[in-house]
């Protein structure tokens, strides 16, 4: 997949004065990515089985409360920060896939090398702490952060649309998370 120039992808972070903490982790109220204001839309925490394993936040322009509404902004970002030692690289990368199974009812097969290449950027060991950022745009498609660092940018409108699917679609990952992530 195509990497964007540093200069497009350089992810410039800053965090706000305020923040809100969920599940003992602090989420900034907004992000800075390449001079653009992002604002938090909302927050909540993944659990499964009565156990957190992450607190996920949604980044957006404008406020929305629709998935529909956040598929059309030309920008969103989705946070990972990791809370349980139960998530491993291979659990994630499972997740992961289920959750574009689920966001396009099955019909995985379009983008299958995009969700390959996506699923491989999660090799590497996942720890306590991790904080992953997937900064999605419309012409570039997503960028993939963790813990700061750019791991790649995977391009394509069907692929960006599936992976907030994953967590925004009619299938989300959870539903409380989404109502969070919505702000509703």
């Amino acid at each position: 997949m195509k990497l964007l120039p540093l200069s497009l992808v350089f992810l410039m972070m800053s965090v706000s004065a305020s923040a809100r903490e969920i599940s003992g982790v602090e989420v900034p109220e907004a992000l800075s990515i390449d001079s653009q204001q992002l604002q938090l839309n909302g927050a909540g925490v993944r659990s499964k089985f009565f156990m957190d394993l992450y607190v996920g936040g949604l980044y957006l322009p404008e406020k929305a409360t629709t998935a529909t509404a956040v598929l059309s902004e030309n920008s969103a970002v989705v946070s990972l920060k990791i809370l349980s030692g139960l998530i491993t690289s291979e659990k994630m990368r499972n997740a992961i896939e289920e959750g574009f199974d689920d966001a396009t009812e099955g019909k995985t097969q379009p983008i299958a090398e995009e969700i390959k290449h996506f699923t491989a950027l999660f090799e590497d060991e996942i720890k306590v702490g991790d904080e992953f950022l997937l900064v999605t745009n419309k012409q570039h498609g997503v960028t993939a952060y963790k813990n700061g660092v750019a791991k790649d940018t995977i391009a394509g409108e069907d692929f960006r649309e599936a992976l907030l699917k994953i967590w925004l679609g009619d299938e989300p990952a959870q539903k409380s998370l989404k109502k969070e992530m919505l702000g509703q």
